[in-house]
């Protein structure tokens, strides 16, 4: 173990020797990294540091190429070889907050184990005593104890109101940040280095809510604390293992998950009126984390929770939106005619993007009437001119129908041999010259099919290879194995259906 320590330390050194906005702390002997190897926030360090590589930030001393390119498994495994070095120290600007330190009791605090069943009924007496008020059409209900949904208890109207929650009760980003900002500069600092600025308001409501979760059962929100799941199968919960399993997008963003949590994890460490205890506490810390990504959404770049609202699931055909009306209170109204025993759901984020969806909250939508054609190529101005994103270029599960804009990128790639033709074909796109495309279409289409069916063809390799490495694991190691093969079939279902339809076989 020392030995592969050694050997990652001197792949590592020479990037965080050249680094100064990282304040990364050096360990320029053997003997000083063994002795440090019992701090086990090393870690976190050598995650940050692959991840922060992995994304291009930085051009490696000893390899001419963009780190970007390089294997993303190897720093992955190389966080796990060892638990050693405190190589990422954040240092505090001497802010201290005794008013608002807190010594946790342990008695009280809400359980983080994964066996701690939700308590429901409390949440409830809870919501109804401080002024949620529920449709007699409204019901949660649950089949195992631990997937809590809502169903609609008898026949609704489109665009009856289901819900009403008072803002009282409900956690803002905007209010934590105004409760706690001039505490916690030095976090935003340091999230700031990380390119973690685009979360912050998810930092606050972790803060917010750790504040509440030492609270124990003093904190106003213990009741609905204590109704929350305890084991959650995102990104941030999956292990460097489960990102190989998993294919290049979903791959990517359940690791952008996990390094969020390491970014905030680090970023705490600077804030004074969280006690030690919470901070070591690495499965409150990564609990409170899935509570503050995976049940707050954005409205007017604010993020909120709010309880009651939390319990509707994902649909992609949703029955249900959210309202805030001026006081900020909300109110969930149905969108359509909902017969009695039907699902209440609301929309968590583009239904064609389920692999975001997969790697946030966790689950597999199904009902997913596309998927991202995992093509995968470096955006270009001119790329994404032709339709090269996420939620554009798409392949339909169910028809097997393949988007224009995959069409339109793949043709632009093959061009890259003759520039001219190439530019035509992007200006004609870029005029809405929908005749001249149609002509290069059709003088090219040979050439964009066998291209579409080598990579139809290719990934379906891929797909098998990783759900076979997938199926041989133990569930009682890899609990989330099973989502990640249903996750791997359905993208491998969604591909049959295209090559079905588009890659005609040879008779």
């Amino acid at each position: 173990v020392a030995h592969g320590a050694l050997l990652l330390w001197k792949r590592l050194s020479p990037l965080f020797l050249a680094s100064k906005s990282l304040g990364v702390r050096v360990f320029g002997s053997l003997a000083g990294f063994v002795k440090a190897r019992q701090n086990e926030d090393f870690i976190a360090a050598v995650d940050i540091a692959a991840m922060t590589l992995v994304s291009g930030q930085w051009e490696s001393p000893w390899c001419s190429t963009s780190i970007s390119k390089m294997s993303v498994g190897f720093f992955l495994w190389g966080g796990f070889l060892v638990r050693g070095i405190s190589g990422f120290q954040v240092q505090p600007a001497g802010i201290s907050v005794r008013a608002l330190s807190r010594t946790p009791n342990l008695a009280a605090v809400v359980s983080t184990d994964v066996e701690t069943p939700r308590d429901i009924a409390s949440m409830e007496e809870w919501a109804t005593t401080y002024g949620v008020q529920r449709d007699e059409g409204f019901q949660l209900t649950t089949e195992d104890g631990i997937d809590v949904n809502v169903i609609a208890a008898q026949d609704l109207a489109a665009e009856s109101t289901v819900l009403f929650v008072p803002s009282d009760i409900i956690l803002s980003s905007n209010q934590a940040y105004q409760e706690l900002s001039e505490y916690i500069a030095p976090a935003e600092e340091f999230l700031g280095r990380m390119d973690g600025t685009d979360h912050l308001p998810q930092f606050y409501l972790f803060i917010k809510l750790l504040m509440e979760y030492e609270a124990g059962d003093q904190s106003f929100y213990f009741s609905w604390l204590n109704s929350l799941p305890r084991s959650y199968y995102n990104g941030a919960s999956m292990t460097p293992f489960c990102y190989e399993c998993l294919p290049p997008l979903a791959a990517t963003l359940a690791m952008k998950e996990r390094t969020r949590f390491i970014y905030f994890s680090e970023a705490l460490k600077t804030v004074d009126f969280i006690s030690d205890q919470t901070k070591r506490d690495k499965d409150a810390l990564k609990w409170v984390f899935q509570v503050a990504f995976t049940r707050s959404f954005e409205t007017d770049g604010d993020w909120r929770i709010v309880p009651m609202v939390d319990m509707f699931n994902h649909g992609a055909e949703p029955e249900v939106q959210i309202y805030y009306d001026d006081e900020g209170n909300c109110y969930a109204y149905t969108t359509k005619d909902v017969p009695a025993g039907s699902p209440l759901r609301m929309s968590y984020g583009d239904p064609t993007n389920p692999s975001h969806l997969f790697a946030r909250y966790g689950f597999l939508d199904e009902t997913s009437p596309a998927t991202f054609c995992k093509i995968m190529l470096t955006p270009t101005k001119q790329l994404v001119d032709m339709g090269y994103d996420h939620s554009r270029m798409l392949f339909y599960k169910d028809t097997g129908d393949v988007s224009e804009e995959v069409w339109d990128v793949l043709l632009y790639q093959i061009l890259e041999s003759n520039k001219n033709e190439q530019r035509a074909f992007y200006e004609a796109h870029m005029a809405g010259d929908s005749e001249t495309k149609s002509y290069f279409h059709q003088n090219y289409f040979s050439e964009t099919s066998a291209a579409l069916q080598d990579h139809v063809d290719s990934f379906l390799r891929d797909l098998d290879e990783l759900s076979r490495k997938v199926s041989a694991l133990d569930i009682n190691d890899h609990p989330r194995a099973p989502l990640i093969l249903s996750h791997n079939e359905f993208v491998k279902q969604t591909f049959l259906a295209v090559k079905a339809l588009n890659c005609p076989q040879p008779v």
